[in-house]
């Protein structure tokens, strides 16, 4: 499934805002470095919203090939690595990628982690088991949610798990404050999806066929707020 003009148009500015505008500001959010109020927030949500995603794949992925799309500076990977599992961990940002593989630690049991720098929809990565997209799609509208999600569909076995931003007063108020912020404190532009219509449209496409939206998850911790979705293929 080729990507809509939509979708590369945003790849191209989240590209460049993680790999340039936004690099050392994020290996700061990522890190055990002090942060600003807004930014604390944002880290225990995201620190929350990882221990969810998580929580929705087997204790044991031995064997199991994961994709993790859109990897950031590594955190998610290396806790599916240390449950066996053999990961492709890639991000469009060289930078982020680069960081990932320096904070990579040296024990990792049984798992192995494979970093890449690129496009998590390229066909060539192969197949998987599952596939974690954690706040990796939100930056998209919901129709390249679907198309990005689809694709997946087709290189996946078990399960995609996955997050989306959802689309609510509080989070559209939250963006208008946002703006009155300095630019370093802002992220990317992102795309308010409704969870319950998308929950519906993902439940009945035809290219999604024998795939069920299952758990889901909101999390909100002041700056972020972000929905959890499980797809399962059964």
């Amino acid at each position: 499934m080729l990507p809509t003009a939509t979708y590369l148009q945003r790849r191209e500015r989240i590209e460049s805002y993680f790999d340039r505008t936004a690099a050392d500001a994020w290996a700061r959010l990522t890190s055990d470095a002090p942060v600003s109020g807004i930014r604390a927030t944002v880290r225990a949500g995201r620190a929350e919203m990882r221990r969810t995603l998580l929580s929705w794949l087997p204790t044991d992925l031995r064997g199991k090939r994961v994709l993790d799309a859109g990897c950031g500076t590594g955190a998610l990977a290396v806790e599916v690595a240390r449950r066996g599992a053999q990961v492709t961990a890639i991000d469009l940002s060289p930078t982020l990628v680069k960081l990932a593989q320096e904070r990579l630690p040296h024990d990792i049991g049984y798992g192995h982690i494979d970093f890449r720098v690129g496009d998590f929809l390229d066909p060539a990565l192969g197949h998987f088991d599952h596939v974690v997209a954690m706040d990796s799609l939100i930056h998209y509208d919901e129709t390249d949610v679907q198309r990005a999600l689809t694709g997946l569909a087709q290189r996946t076995s078990t399960s995609i798990v996955f997050t989306f931003a959802p689309r609510t007063p509080l989070l559209t108020l939250m963006h208008a404050i946002g703006r009155a912020f300095p630019r370093g404190d802002r992220a990317p532009a992102i795309e308010p999806v409704a969870a319950e219509r998308l929950r519906a449209s993902l439940g009945c496409q035809p290219d999604l066929a024998g795939w069920h939206p299952a758990r889901a998850q909101r999390i909100v911790r002041g700056f972020y707020i972000s929905h959890g979705m499980e797809l399962e293929r059964r």
